[in-house]
């Protein structure tokens, strides 16, 4: 089969692409990685499922929980039910608890697995929301669940609890409840509004550093019950000045919080490290990412080499990755899930380019297709040849032949 096709441009004008030839990218079976690494993985749809998929959703179980079962066989964490799955984007929170409970009890038959679940309040409409106390409740209700379950918390932000606090205070009120009730140690999770607009003025201010010290006091108050701080700014710096602030004692293991870096833009250098200050803590980011479910193999490799003392290789193997990050999480940022699924088809990870709400439609025909070469760039064609055949079958749909 001839790896060439004809790919539309920015401006819609079609041009002949052949594929670059690079080898697809492979870690090691089996060996250790050197940072905390989290995926935040999608789900599959179910396109033969009667229902009208703007207003309903229905999952493929049996093909989402494959797509785990790969991240977890390449070394990789899945942070369970987050944004990147369409939580509150399509998902809804029975739904999403089903998906909780479904992953945790595969996880139990894979050696070392690691799963954490996220919880928050989108049982709750935020226009339902009439005080800080529904939040509150609403947060209750979802930890009861997961820990019942026996899942670890990743406690999401809350539409509701944006919409209905008065400042600072309020959100000091909710984490401190919370916090005291967990069980284990949780991953906070603090997601700019470019990803959600509804979370616009977290933690209580506009204002970014006034929102991060609010956010350091809550963790400085409960360090033994958080294990760390996951930020999606796309604010490198502000993550980095974060992460020295935060405390040297608690977390899971008493070492200190730890700083989960969500920026999509500038992974690399945040995993790999600043070397600055003396707790390990402060020197460098563990991963809780979306972007990681798209380039799963290349991450793995990448960090399976910084393990082993190969920063040059570590940097070499996700540098091509970042061209293709920045483009499936451009603005509106929101929409990046489509990407997320999209390189998950043309890799054969799924059958069909179908999501939850119908977001496939939310990215354009010439988007898609620099995505395709970003990702033949980065070494991510993982079977070439049906990619460029799953390719023309989109392009074909669209109009574009050949």
């Amino acid at each position: 089969m001839s790896l060439s096709l004809t790919l539309p441009g920015a401006d819609g004008r079609p041009a002949r692409y052949t594929l670059s030839g690079r080898t697809p990218v492979q870690p090691v079976a089996g060996k250790p990685l050197a940072r905390i690494a989290y995926s935040a993985a999608h789900v599959v749809a179910d396109p033969l499922a009667a229902i009208d998929p703007w207003l309903q959703a229905a999952v493929d179980w049996e093909s989402t929980l494959a797509y785990r079962r790969r991240l977890w066989s390449l070394g990789l964490g899945v942070a369970e039910a987050m944004d990147t799955a369409q939580r509150g984007m399509g998902l809804d929170w029975p739904t999403s608890l089903q998906l909780i409970q479904r992953s945790l009890a595969e996880a139990r038959s894979v050696p070392g697995a690691l799963v954490a679940c996220g919880c928050g309040t989108d049982q709750l409409a935020p226009e339902a929301a009439r005080s800080v106390d529904d939040v509150i409740r609403a947060y209750e209700e979802q930890m009861a669940a997961i820990e019942a379950a026996g899942g670890r918390l990743i406690v999401m932000a809350s539409r509701a609890l944006a919409r209905v606090a008065k400042g600072a205070a309020d959100y000091e009120r909710v984490y401190d409840r919370v916090l005291s009730q967990a069980r284990q140690p949780v991953v906070l999770h603090w997601l700019g509004e470019m990803f959600d607009p509804a979370l616009a003025g977290y933690w209580g201010s506009a204002n970014v550093d006034e929102a991060m010290s609010t956010a350091l006091g809550v963790i400085a108050a409960h360090p033994d019950k958080v294990d760390g701080i996951k930020i999606s700014l796309l604010d490198k710096d502000k993550e980095i000045a974060m992460r020295r602030r935060l405390p040297t004692t608690g977390g899971p293991d008493g070492r200190g919080v730890r700083m989960y870096t969500g920026d999509d833009f500038h992974y690399a250098e945040l995993i790999a490290g600043d070397g600055v200050g003396e707790a390990e803590n402060r020197r460098q980011s563990d991963a809780l990412l979306g972007i990681f479910d798209a380039i799963a193999p290349a991450a793995a490799a990448a960090l399976q080499s910084l393990a082993a003392g190969d920063a040059g290789r570590f940097h070499e193997l996700l540098a091509p990755t970042v061209p293709l990050s920045r483009h499936i999480f451009k603005a509106p940022t929101r929409f990046y899930k489509t990407g997320v699924v999209f390189m998950a088809w043309l890799n054969g990870h799924q059958s069909h380019f179908a999501m939850v709400g119908g977001q496939q439609s939310t990215r354009s025909l010439p988007h898609l297709a620099e995505l395709f070469r970003l990702a033949d760039a980065a070494g991510l064609l993982e079977q070439p040849e049906l990619a460029v055949r799953r390719m023309k079958t989109l392009l074909a749909l669209h109009g574009l032949e050949g």
